[in-house]
């Protein structure tokens, strides 16, 4: 993997100004005062909004050209916040300038165009990370911390719930479209979800799945979803997924096993129960029992301080002082459990994985 030096500025470019293309931009501004980044400049359809972002963050560089942006010899990283089936098509481009790329989630709507991503992406030998800031919360880090030190014991039930809601507005755009949504509930709300049960539990070896409309019946995708799974160590699991519950309840990942089990609200630990107590238990649920970053009932509730971490790490991946926690390939898992989910809803059958 190419690596930067340490004395040399990362640059950082987005292409796409969307909602999430501000969170972006606030953790790399926030990094500058620790790092050696500079955000350099912004890449969008529209050159009004490009313009008006570029204001909005002190930016010198705007464009409505993606070739120029990823052309710019001050930017390295390339970050897609562009809508989910469109990811595709930039990060080839900024792969072909010889950038590194950092695509929001879902990585892409379907595994083959995952799969053409990262194949470009190896070709070159350019980095592909994943947005996932869920896997950056204290909680989530804890219970992980704890599965791999074997703490639960034989798993029995691995379970993920998404009960939130969205207005008819939210949809009129993009949202739900299957040619850029991928997919509704499950592939854009529970995403992060889907992607902490596969984390912290494995992927599930077996899906049986259903999919509806209850309350957004205008749209193309899913609005409720409710999946069964097998997982290859034996456990059992589910995974439900709504915008069609109002107001919205906290993102709940559930693990429990012979020994304990635990379960998180969004990046809150809420129960943390085992048979035989460490010392640490106590201050451990304490400190993570606080106010919760949700996006339960709108989706720009949560911080970017999630962002700020995630984006951290790939900073000091590319001077070579960490690993990758996110990579593509990770983050191909979590896009096939999904697209695993809908063709088992799709044809009525148990889907192998």
């Amino acid at each position: 993997m190419h690596t930067q030096g340490s004395g040399k500025t990362i640059g950082f470019g987005l292409i796409g100004a969307g909602m999430i293309a501000n969170y972006h931009a606030a953790a790399i501004q926030a990094l500058a005062a620790h790092h050696n980044v500079r955000l350099v400049g912004i890449a969008c359809r529209t050159a009004a909004t490009a313009e008006q972002f570029a204001l909005k963050h002190g930016l010198p560089f705007h464009t409505s050209d993606t070739a120029a942006l990823v052309a710019h010899p001050d930017i390295d990283v390339v970050c897609i916040v562009t809508p989910s089936g469109a990811h595709l098509e930039p990060a080839l481009q900024a792969i072909a300038a010889g950038k590194h790329v950092v695509v929001e989630k879902p990585l892409e709507i379907s595994v083959a165009r995952v799969d053409a991503m990262l194949a470009a992406a190896d070709r070159a030998g350019l980095m592909v990370a994943a947005i996932f800031q869920a896997r950056f919360s204290e909680g989530a880090r804890a219970l992980k911390a704890a599965l791999d030190r074997g703490r639960f014991g034989r798993l029995s039930l691995c379970s993920a719930y998404v009960k939130w809601y969205r207005s008819k507005e939210y949809y009129k755009g993009w949202k739900g479209t299957l040619a850029l949504d991928g997919g509704g509930a499950l592939m854009n709300q529970a995403i992060h979800a889907v992607d902490l049960l596969q984390w912290l539990a494995g992927m599930p070896s077996e899906v049986f799945a259903w999919t509806t409309r209850r309350v957004h019946t205008g749209i193309e995708a899913e609005d409720t979803a409710c999946a069964s799974l097998r997982f290859a160590h034996g456990a059992l699991g589910s995974i439900e997924a709504t915008t069609a519950a109002w107001p919205g309840w906290e993102r709940r990942i559930d693990i429990c096993g012979e020994f304990g089990s635990a379960s998180i609200e969004d990046d809150r630990i809420v129960r943390w129960d085992f048979r035989e107590a460490e010392p640490g238990d106590a201050a451990l649920l304490a400190a993570n029992g606080g106010q919760a970053q949700s996006g339960a009932g709108a989706p720009d509730q949560i911080s970017f301080h999630g962002h700020l971490r995630q984006l951290e790490e790939v900073v000091l991946a590319l001077e070579g002082q960490a690993p990758l926690s996110v990579s593509g390939r990770d983050a191909r898992n979590t896009v096939s459990l999904v697209c695993g989910i809908y063709e088992s809803a799709k044809r009525g059958v148990p889907v192998q994985l």
